[in-house]
């Protein structure tokens, strides 16, 4: 105050340089929590896309169920009942994460400000939206295809036990399901592979050793109940 009485242009100064200057400052924040915010969803969204893929381990599960139900052999109507119902009931949860992936992915690309056209120029985003269609279909396929054959040979059953006729009949579909189920199992493995990649490349030797590892162990899933995991 001193100062301005003795001299007021210095004050006349401070002062038109307080009015211009606020709304400089008041713009920079408000960016900067805009793209705090930006940052954010981007964030939010990128945990959810990676979650949902976790979730898209159906294939492994359904597996892991249909070898348990082996090792019981000839057991009632009721058990394969229920082991058909979990695996009825984990295709149409696998529907939702497939959407919530192909959903919360494409988000990924736009709120960066990116264009759709990288799905087609980025290859990797490019063989990760070939491999979730390829799983869609098997997945539509299993469900809508294999699936209700199935249950219409299960609804002639009448007694405790499924009779010899009808357990001939399910097994070529059980079969069929069970070797789609290995090749989805490895479509989702190869998704986490590339989903890894899309901004940073491995190296092409360590991709393929990955790639036949998760062959591998679709395999091993195929074939054994993998009591220890991995083994």
């Amino acid at each position: 105050m001193i100062a301005a009485r003795r001299w007021p242009l210095l004050g006349h100064a401070a002062h038109k340089i307080r009015l211009t200057a606020l709304p400089a400052i008041f713009s920079c924040t408000a960016g900067i929590l805009r793209g705090n915010y930006a940052m954010s969803a981007y964030d939010a969204v990128k945990f959810l896309h990676i979650l949902t893929v976790v979730f898209m381990a159906a294939p492994l599960y359904n597996l892991i169920v249909v070898n348990e139900r082996l090792r019981f052999g000839k057991a009632p109507y009721a058990v394969d009942r229920y082991f058909e119902n979990l695996i009825k009931t984990n295709a149409l949860r696998c529907f939702v994460f497939q959407v919530t992936a192909f959903v919360t992915g494409i988000l990924l690309i736009l709120l960066p400000g990116e264009s759709l056209s990288v799905l087609f120029t980025n290859r990797i985003l490019l063989a990760k939206s070939i491999l979730l269609l390829v799983l869609t279909i098997l997945l539509s396929y299993v469900h809508f295809g294999i699936q209700p054959r199935i249950e219409a040979l299960l609804t002639q059953v009448q007694s405790e036990q499924i009779p010899p006729v009808i357990a001939e009949q399910l097994l070529p579909w059980r079969a069929r399901r069970k070797k789609l189920a290995g090749f989805c199992l490895f479509f989702v493995a190869t998704l986490v592979l590339l989903g890894l990649q899309v901004f940073v490349r491995f190296d092409p030797l360590l991709t393929g050793l990955l790639i036949l590892l998760a062959a591998l162990f679709s395999w091993r899933v195929y074939k054994t109940n993998i009591p220890y995991g991995w083994f």
